[in-house]
């Protein structure tokens, strides 16, 4: 049974219940969440000290990628959402990188490769995240970028203690990658991972950071850095050369949108997966899931029905739309989803699900989000794919190169096939929320393949459901997989789906009478950072979940 403690001014939260939670963080002038503590007080010390949101947030950023190398660092991708408080603007960044031009399809078919390995050097495509942060910069930033990266150089050179969540992550990537040329000596100290709360430092990364402070973007992509990734992945059998480095550029784009019960919802177009979101929302707003409530079967049936539909469309259609036509309009659109939500049989799991006629389940990340006293926002991803990506490590850099490349389809006419130069299926998604024209909520989610399920999630539990940010992201969850391979075939027997303990056994035994086939094992939840503007009493409320080591915080 519940309880209840009380509280200041008579406030009273309940403990007890299904999940726990705590307080929203409130601040005025400014406000970070990030996933790791320190980046998140990086982030205000840039804010506290002149610099914007885009400022802080490029930090952050840089710390991340020393401190969790589990989930980000300047060797993977980054996609970003800024709002332009100035400008009254809403912005999207794709930072990703293409596939090596040397390498092809053919030579994948003559290995006798059914798909690309997710370890090793053929998962490796160019790295967009340092071009994402001179995009940023020159466009949006304050400070010049000496200043913008001396926190991170500094940890980097000194050390920092290794909190408690990324060290366990750090274990369980090192083994399947130690034997790759460099991963041990720049991620295994004494030949093994950093314990929770062991000091780490990583001075090569601290000396590529000044390489990129000194030449800027150019020294990544044409000057000594570019140099070391060529000779690094010839000498061991990797097609990823000088030239796609000199070549890569990151591309402006528009966020598209659909509207759920009022609220403009902004996701990124394809090569990313972000319309996933926009289609789940779409389906679930032609239910009462308020009545339905939180938990529920009726509720859990539903919303599993409507990802399984959307996700075969994922499977089909989303890839790089310079390779690729992605019938966007129609995926998002409101009559699309009418159509397809006749297809949930209210009393019945479905089996098996086709993608509709539109004309890897594994991964890991940082996301974070910063918003400044101006009122510009920033909603900021970046990932290296599976945990520390490829496990190819340049030896005197400091980071490890990603293994994005892993989620190319091999199978010959799909949207998504492997072709040289093309930018593969993405997983990761930065978000934000508009209402009534005015910015609402920046939010974004970690996870691989579970990022459309906790953004929909995430945003029921608010519209929905009543929830505040914090405990919208401390609520129960689940996630529901289809086929090891989402690109390439569709959902089988139904998939599985996995619910944290907080839905209650008499909703998981409904669900498998209708059914479901219900995991009895764990599995990973993903991860959650959000920043929220209140127009009326003009501040900024902050969230950043219990899963992960992260932190919201503000002044």
């Amino acid at each position: 049974m519940s309880k209840v403690l009380a509280g200041v001014h008579g406030y009273e939260r309940q403990t007890g219940a299904a999940f726990a939670t705590r307080s929203e963080v409130i601040a005025k002038h400014g406000m970070a969440a990030t996933s790791q503590p320190l980046a998140t007080q990086v982030a205000l010390d840039i804010l506290k000290t002149g610099g914007n949101a885009i400022d802080a947030a490029i930090a952050a950023n840089a710390v991340l990628g020393l401190v969790e190398p589990t989930g980000g660092g300047v060797g993977g991708d980054l996609f970003a959402i800024v709002w332009d408080a100035g400008k009254k603007e809403l912005t999207g960044l794709n930072a990703s990188g293409r596939s090596p031009k040397l390498l092809t399809l053919e030579h994948f078919q003559q290995q006798r490769l059914s798909q690309v390995p997710e370890l090793g050097p053929l998962s490796v495509s160019v790295p967009g995240a340092v071009d994402g942060w001179y995009k940023l910069h020159g466009r949006y930033g304050s400070l010049p970028m000496t200043d913008i990266l001396a926190s991170a150089i500094a940890y980097a050179d000194e050390g920092f203690p290794v909190s408690e969540v990324i060290a366990s992550e750090w274990a369980a990537n090192a083994e399947s990658r130690r034997d790759f040329p460099g991963f041990e000596a720049t991620f295994l100290p004494h030949g093994k991972p950093p314990a929770k709360g062991q000091l780490f430092s990583n001075r090569r990364l601290a000396n590529t950071y000044r390489k990129i402070v000194a030449g800027g973007r150019d020294e990544f992509y044409r000057g000594e850095i570019a140099r070391q990734i060529d000779s690094y992945m010839t000498e061991n059998g990797g097609f990823l050369r000088y030239e796609d480095l000199a070549e890569h550029t990151s591309e402006w784009v528009t966020p598209v949108s659909s509207n759920y019960r009022g609220y403009d919802v902004f996701e990124l177009p394809p090569n990313t997966q972000g319309i996933a979101a926009l289609q789940i929302l779409n389906i679930l707003e032609g239910f009462d899931l308020t009545a339905m409530g939180f938990g529920s079967t009726e509720y859990v049936h539903t919303f599993v029905e409507a990802k399984k539909i959307v996700y075969e469309d994922r499977a089909k259609y989303y890839a790089d739309m310079d390779f690729a036509q992605v019938p966007i309009e129609t995926l998002i659109s409101k009559k699309y989803a009418a159509e397809r939500r006749r297809l949930i049989d209210p009393e019945k799991a479905a089996l098996v699900c086709a993608a509709g006629d539109a004309a890897i389940e594994n991964g890991d990340t940082i996301y974070m989000t910063v918003a400044d006293k101006h009122g510009n926002m920033i909603s900021l991803i970046q990932s290296n794919f599976a945990g520390m990506g490829s496990g190819m490590t340049p030896g005197e850099l400091g980071f490890g190169l990603q293994n994005r490349g892993a989620l190319f389809s091999l199978q010959e006419g799909h949207a998504n096939v492997f072709e040289p130069g093309k930018r593969p299926f993405h997983t990761i998604i930065p978000a934000f929320v508009m209402k009534d024209g005015q910015p609402w909520m920046s939010f974004g989610f970690m996870g691989g393949s579970i990022q459309p399920q906790g953004h929909a999630q995430i945003l029921v539990n608010m519209i929905d459901f009543g929830m505040n940010l914090q405990e919208a992201g401390d609520a129960a969850r689940m996630r529901h997989t289809g086929s090891s391979q989402p690109t390439d075939q569709v959902m089988e027997d139904g998939g599985v789906l996995y619910m944290e303990s907080g839905i209650g056994e008499e909703t998981r035994d409904r669900l498998r009478s209708l059914g479901h086939n219900i995991a009895t094992q764990s599995t990973s939840y993903g991860g959650y950072q959000a920043i929220k503007w209140d127009k009326n009493q003009r501040v900024y409320y902050g969230a950043s979940e219990s899963r992960k080591d992260g932190q919201a915080a503000g002044y």
